[in-house]
């Protein structure tokens, strides 16, 4: 039971304040929205189009991540190897590095002369850069890292003698993975899954430098919403308010989650 107490006002005015610095701006984009003109906009072709784009590419990165990222978390939780934090801390990099900086990485490494690209042009005829599969790429190495801290913490918070115990009544690694792991860190692959997709969605830095800002094939909302501001205010309010309700529609799906974990 919290009890109430007196709060001194030294905690209280910067409290406060942090508050109105996070909250002022939202505020600004509800305030200043054309709510008259509001519905024609949303139903704009270019509007459309970045949104189907987003909501497309944010969803296969998504996938990528659960596909490379699960197993990964898996290696960092359940397996001892020599150099494992090294390895952590690698995956947690594209947190912290500027995602322009992550979007020329990616050029050194999946362009035409890059490491990998270079090989992958003359031998499949497979171009990365500036496609759709490029800005999937983009989100994809910006967003793995929350799926698979996720997972990880969902991992190291389970009860290991489950998996013990089948592997006493005979079964074999990948049987007990997903017969009692997965489903036992259900939820925790599920608030990462959703972290995962939201953070591709809102990419920007690496994509537009990776996949270039082409209309309908690599503009996505974030990207939309640069390009829009420096010609129609308005367009850029209405695009920001659609990539609003979506954050917290994401945070009002994980609100449960992290009650229960308070």
């Amino acid at each position: 039971m919290i009890r109430r107490q007196r709060v001194p006002a030294a905690l209280l005015v910067p409290a406060l304040l942090g508050l109105a610095f996070l909250v002022l701006p939202l505020a600004g984009l509800l305030i200043r929205a054309p709510w008259g003109t509001l519905p024609a906009r949303l139903a704009e072709p270019q509007v459309l189009a970045a949104l189907r784009l987003s909501l497309l590419t944010a969803t296969i990165a998504t996938a990528l991540c659960l596909l490379l990222g699960v197993p990964l978390a898996w290696l960092l939780a359940r397996v001892e190897f020599r150099g494992r934090r090294l390895v952590r801390a690698l995956v947690t990099v594209p947190l912290v590095l500027p995602p322009v900086v992550g979007g020329v990485a990616l050029l050194l490494v999946f362009g035409r002369r890059g490491i990998v690209g270079q090989w992958l042009d003359q031998a499949f005829g497979i171009t990365l850069p500036f496609t759709t599969a490029g800005v999937v790429l983009a989100e994809a190495f910006v967003a793995l890292p929350f799926l698979v801290i996720a997972v990880e913490g969902a991992l190291r918070g389970a009860d290991a003698r489950f998996e013990e115990a089948a592997a006493t009544l005979g079964a074999g690694r990948w049987t007990t993975f997903t017969h009692v792991t997965l489903p036992l860190v259900a939820p925790g692959i599920a608030a990462g899954a959703v972290l995962c997709w939201a953070r591709a969605l809102g990419e920007f830095g690496a994509t537009i430098t990776f996949a270039g800002n082409f209309p309908g094939r690599t503009q996505t909302m974030p990207l939309a919403v640069y390009l829009a501001l420096e010609r129609d205010v308005e367009a850029a309010i209405v695009l920001s308010l659609l990539l609003l309700v979506v954050s917290v529609t994401i945070l009002a799906a994980l609100r449960d989650r992290w009650v229960g974990a308070a």
